[in-house]
């Protein structure tokens, strides 16, 4: 905020700075007009010039090359009229004299391959550089050459190939052709009948080849130092050096030059089939009276629309000034990220230093310890249960870091399946139970009208969020404190969405909290809160970024208030599609029943619930407030049928109460909590206590939860979750003989009877050649030779075996994002579970399509 309001105010002052400035530009603006005329209208002459030499240039260039190509033609046509097959020498040279000179031609003679020259007409001609000429006339190049004849005129000499007989007995290799030069100077003068501009044709050297001041000058270098006598010899001097320059490199050259108090822009360029260079000279006079002349309308026509310029420069400044100032905090918002990201990043790369090593230091460690100590049962155990909680710690931060870049690359996709929203709390409050009993920490779960408990949704993904937002809640609360889960319902409110189910997720702590400047960048990868305060808090600084990804991936909203060192509160909505159930009639008898809880908002919904079901409840807080409602029930002789009670309550906890009731009355009496039943299991049962419903409570879980107590008759539970796989034939397909042996010593111990297959081709030939109902199920790992799980299961499928439709195909892979799970499913396989093993979601597995 500090960086904001240093660039707000920067840009007050800069405003304030700038209106004044223009009140000050404006009274001047009659004085500089007449400079800014004057310089644009130099810069006007500057580009116009430039653009007309350039311009005639062209021409005379192009004129030039016509010219030298029609002389060329004009040698070449009589080669190819003049025979050689006359037989009289003679009759040939008075031949070709003939059409030489018709043809303009002055000169003509014979050239020989060791480049003697015999003159058939016209003087003797010596040329000033042979050795280029000749040897392009052996390579049968035709070429254009400067020479003299006898009386020292300058002639252009043509040369092409051509074979006749030589006066001296040999063959020539060239015809040469040559014309005075002045007929080329005054063809180029012809050319340029201009006032505004006046030419040079030189030579590197400087001498004149042709200008209108050659008579008075001897060359043109010498023409400046006289011309201009008044101006600084070093401006000619660097003038001459930097165009000697440049005609020796065959360049082209421009430059604006202001000699004898007058500007004048030169260009020089190489003629074509020559070593000249023209020199055109445009002086800037006569362009200069014409455009002051447009000047001066110009001024009056600027005098009378002066005030309405300055209005509309004031509204642009204005608008600009805006505009500037929005772009300015984008621009600093955007810097401020990327430090942010960079940071983020450079903490992330040093925390996941520290955050690998640590479980690998432990589990290294550990494995030592064990070693050591392997014949020390407990102490192995120990060790194990250390190892087991760091490798999945370790991961825990493998799969974050494995997600986030799905996520980057746009990789990750959810996949649309049916689930219970029942089964997926029940199985995260079973993940973090240990991690909250371990910081004995106080666990609430919150249900309030589920109305739809069945809905098409990515479990794995729904399952991150939850774990992710109560993982945090746990990683950053002190032991001792408290955090709650609530989930509720309510419809759709948006036009076309009446199958959809508007859930709302919340989960609330009273931890640590985050300061206003962290939660800005809570749901940016990399970032964790302040590191001094939570050190010792382990992660990869990802969680809530994936988080956020998939939310919004599912199309809901994430929201989040925080207070530092009073807690945090996620808020997390996602529209839902309802699943099309055929729904069982949950009506239970009309008993009384009494709930105690010390949470008031889980204590009515419970009793709505219930009375949903057909229930009449009452419902307290306390536990002695609980007796004394059991006891004045029994003396009024309209006992509870049966009582919920909260395992943990602030007084006392639900054993010691229920120990009391049943002093009072025998009723059934049923433990409720979101802490693990096995902890308390054994003191329950010695207690008296009929059993136990585990937290949240949604309305199929006190309807089947309450029912076997109350002496109905149950339908066989789908899961089958209480009979017994022993004796069943399982078939394993996996390439890895660790994980072979890990999965046999487990699955071994529930009485299985396990075959193993090392890749997918044996797999498929071992149960073929099966007899029916001889496997029970298949466990199918993906990568492996041969043949992979996928193309085993398709081919299991597709054969003819009895069992090949019906047989349960298992995947168990590493391959665990949501699109690896559609392409098992889309194979053919039951259902997906990842590696590492997780054996009470493997036994689930089989026990749900085996039994």
């Amino acid at each position: 905020m500090d960086i904001q309001d240093k660039a707000g105010n920067r840009t007050r002052h800069f405003l304030i700075g700038s209106f004044t400035l223009l009140l000050l530009v404006s009274t001047c603006a009659f004085l500089y007009l007449g400079y800014y005329t004057s310089s644009a209208s130099k810069e006007s002459i500057d580009k116009v010039g430039s653009m007309y030499m350039a311009g005639i240039n062209k021409q005379l260039s192009a004129h030039f090359r016509t010219l030298m190509t029609l002389k060329l033609e004009q040698a070449e046509t009589v080669v190819e009229v003049v025979s050689t097959d006359t037989g009289d020498a003679d009759q040939l040279y008075k031949e070709l004299i003939y059409r030489i000179h018709i043809r303009g031609f002055n000169y003509l003679a014979l050239c020989s391959q060791s480049g003697d020259l015999e003159m058939l007409y016209g003087e003797q001609i010596y040329l000033a550089d042979p050795e280029p000429f000749y040897d392009s006339l052996r390579k049968n190049q035709e070429k254009i050459a400067i020479g003299k004849d006898e009386s020292g005129n300058e002639v252009v000499l043509f040369g092409i190939n051509a074979v006749y007989p030589m006066k001296s007995g040999q063959q020539s290799m060239a015809l040469v052709a040559a014309l005075p030069i002045e007929y080329i100077e005054k063809m180029l003068e012809t050319d340029v009948s201009d006032d505004l501009v006046y030419t040079h044709i030189i030579r590197t050297d400087g001498s004149f080849i042709s200008s209108a001041i050659s008579k008075d000058y001897s060359d043109y270098f010498t023409s400046l130092y006289e011309r201009y006598t008044d101006d600084s010899p070093k401006k000619i001097e660097t003038y001459i050096d930097s165009l000697s320059t440049a005609m020796q490199n065959k360049e082209d050259y421009s430059v604006i030059l202001e000699l004898g108090g007058s500007r004048e822009l030169i260009y020089c360029t190489l003629l074509p089939y020559s070593e000249w260079h023209l020199i055109i000279v445009l002086p800037f006079g006569a362009l200069n009276q014409t455009v002051e002349s447009l000047n001066r309308d110009t001024t009056i026509a600027t005098i009378l629309v002066f005030s309405l310029i300055l209005l509309m420069l004031l509204i642009i400044f204005y608008i600009y000034y805006k505009a500037s100032g929005r772009q300015m905090l984008a621009l600093e918002a955007a810097r401020q990220e990327a430090i942010q990201a960079t940071k983020a990043k450079s903490e992330f790369l040093s925390n996941m230093s520290h955050d690998i090593r640590t479980p690998m230091n432990a589990i290294v460690g550990m494995t030592a310890i064990a070693t050591t100590h392997i014949d020390d049962i407990e102490h192995v155990q120990h060790c194990l249960k250390k190892i087991a909680l760091s490798s999945k710690h370790l991961l825990g931060l493998i799969n974050d870091v494995l997600d986030m870049s799905k996520i980057e690359s746009g990789k990750l996709t959810l996949t649309e399946e049916r689930i219970s929203l029942r089964e997926v709390s029940d199985a995260v409050v079973s993940i973090v139970q240990p991690q909250i009993k371990s910081k004995n920490q106080n666990f609430s779960v919150h249900i309030d009208n589920i109305t739809a408990e069945e809905v098409y949704c990515d479990s794995v993904r729904l399952n991150q969020i939850l774990l992710n937002l109560l993982s945090n809640a746990i990683k950053y609360t002190q032991e001792n404190g408290t955090i709650e889960l609530s989930l509720y319902q309510e419809d759709a409110p948006l036009p076309g969405k009446e199958n959809f189910i508007r859930t709302h997720i919340k989960v609330k702590d009273n931890g640590i909290g985050m300061t206003p400047e962290f939660m800005e960048h809570i749901f940016d990868s990399y970032s964790r809160a302040d590191t001094k305060r939570v050190q010792k808090s382990e992660g990869a600084g990802l969680g809530m970024a994936i988080t956020k990804y998939i939310v919004s991936a599912m199309n809901g909203t994430i929201n989040v208030e925080s207070v530092l060192d009073k807690g945090s509160e996620f808020h997390v909505i996602l529209d839902l599609e309802k699943a099309n159930e055929q729904e069982i009639d949950m009506v239970l008898p009309p008993w009384k029943m009494l709930v105690v809880d010390d949470d008031e908002i889980l204590c009515r919904t419970a009793v709505d619930t219930l009375k949903s079901i057909g229930i009449q409840a009452d419902w307290t807080q306390s536990g002695k407030q609980a007796i004394e409602m059991v006891k004045h029930h029994h003396q009024m002789r309209d006992e509870y049928q049966i009582v919920l009670l909260d395992w943990k309550l602030p007084e006392q906890d639900g054993i010691s109460i229920a120990r009391q009731m049943l002093q009072i009355t025998d009723m059934p009496i049923i433990l409720i909590s979101a802490y693990d039943w096995g902890e308390f299991e054994a003191e329950a049962i010695a207690a008296g206590i009929t059993g136990f419903i585990s937290k949240p409570l949604f309305k199929s879980t006190l309807f089947h939860g309450l029912k076997k107590y109350m002496h109905f008759l149950e339908t066989q539970d789908s899961t089958g979750i209480d009979m017994d796989l022993a004796g069943h034939n399982i078939l394993v397909a996996e390439d890895n003989d660790l994980n072979w042996e890990i999965l046999n010593e487990l699955l071994s111990d529930f009485g299985m009877n396990l075959d193993w297959v090392e890749n997918g081709q044996l797999c498929f030939e071992k149960f073929r050649s099966s007899a029916p109902g001889y496997y029970a199920a298949i466990l199918m790992d993906i990568r492996m030779p041969v043949m992979n799980g996928i193309e085993s299961a398709q081919a299991i499928r597709a054969s003819d075996h009895p069992d090949a439709q019906k047989i349960p195909i298992i995947a168990m892979t590493a391959d665990a994002f949501s699109e690896d799970v559609q392409r098992c499913l889309d194979s053919g396989m039951n259902a997906h579970t990842a590696k590492p093993v997780n054996l009470d979601e493997v036994i689930s597995l089989l026990k749900k399509f085996i039994l």
